[in-house]
């Protein structure tokens, strides 16, 4: 899909959404401060696309997801489904929204219901939705189930009996029974081995073509996300830092943080030099609850100037396809 052609069709758009877990002491539990998971990002999905939000653990991609689908309610900001505010729907609109847009979660036994078979965890979304007669629904748990690379007679067993990567496509499946529009993907491979993780990266890319799905794909591994995104967005404290069209991102890194995540990449884009350069961050990440002022990398940063310390720099498209919240490119 051209970048033209996407612009005019945006399935998404997230608008300076927040969200503040208060901190609460004493007996009588007053608010005392509020960890800021996820604090004023933006950012648009385009019908058909696979936007990649990468970061390390605690800059709040897996809050976005969540917000996103509303298993968390937003503080403040706005979430635009198909031109649908998300979050302002109540229940019963919900509901129906929800059927354009499921979850693939991280950890595929813990998502799945250790009580119920393969068949029931399929079919309950089709019974709740009132979708198909009893034969059409087995039918198409019988058709998902091969269309994930799994035996249809697997639908009597339980997850126990299942391998990681099984129950992940498992997972999977469960997400494409009510024919998606947008499928957020929250690590989907990190809990599997390497080897897995490559064929359930294809699974989801043939479902994406077949089904003509949309994805978002959270993930802290950027070899992982090089290979399915056709954008990626960087987060960094709650704070999208840079968001980028792939090729552009990994060619040319404008962040210093995006910079030094792509440096620790085993062998990835380094020039004809030879070896490339390992950026080492210095100190820790600062505490969402207390985040420093002005920008959130200064303190971590090489190139770090007076300004980063007091004024927050805004996300601007620095070039066509490529935009950095860095005072370096003011």
């Amino acid at each position: 899909m051209s970048q033209t052609t996407a612009q005019r069709d945006v399935i998404l758009e997230v608008n300076d959404l927040k969200k503040y877990f208060p901190i609460r002491k004493g007996v009588l539990s007053r608010q005392t401060g509020a960890v800021k998971s996820v604090d004023g990002i933006s950012f648009t999905v385009n019908r058909g696309e696979t936007l990649g939000i990468v970061g390390e653990s605690g800059c709040g991609k897996s809050t976005t997801a969540r917000l996103v689908i509303r298993l968390l309610e937003a503080t403040a900001g706005s979430i635009r489904f198909e031109g649908k505010e998300l979050t302002t729907l109540g229940k019963s609109d919900l509901r129906a929204t929800r059927k354009d847009i499921q979850m693939v979660f991280q950890d595929p036994y813990a998502s799945l219901n250790p009580r119920w078979t393969v068949e029931r965890t399929l079919i309950e979304p089709l019974k709740v939705h009132g979708t198909g007669s009893a034969a059409e629904q087995k039918e198409r748990v019988e058709a998902l189930l091969q269309q994930v690379g799994l035996n249809p007679s697997y639908a009597k067993r339980y997850p126990h009996e299942f391998s990681g990567g099984q129950r992940q496509r498992i997972g999977i499946a469960r997400a494409l029974v009510l024919n998606p529009k947008l499928i957020i993907a929250d690590e989907p491979v990190s809990a599997l081995d390497i080897s897995i993780q490559a064929q359930v990266i294809n699974l989801l890319q043939d479902l994406q073509d077949e089904y003509s799905l949309t994805y978002m794909f959270i993930s802290h591994d950027l070899s992982v996300v090089e290979h399915i995104a056709d954008r990626v967005a960087v987060m960094y404290l709650g704070r999208i830092v840079e968001l980028a069209d792939k090729t552009k991102l990994y060619a040319n890194p404008l962040h210093p943080y995006t910079t030094a995540l792509m440096s620790a990449v085993p062998e990835v884009h380094h020039g004809a030099g030879g070896k490339k350069e390992r950026i080492i961050l210095r100190g820790d990440v600062p505490n969402p609850a207390n985040p420093p002022a002005g920008c959130t990398f200064h303190t971590r940063c090489a190139s770090c100037m007076d300004i980063c310390k007091t004024v927050a720099p805004p996300l601007k498209e620095v070039s066509p396809g490529q935009s950095v919240a860095c005072h370096l490119y003011e």
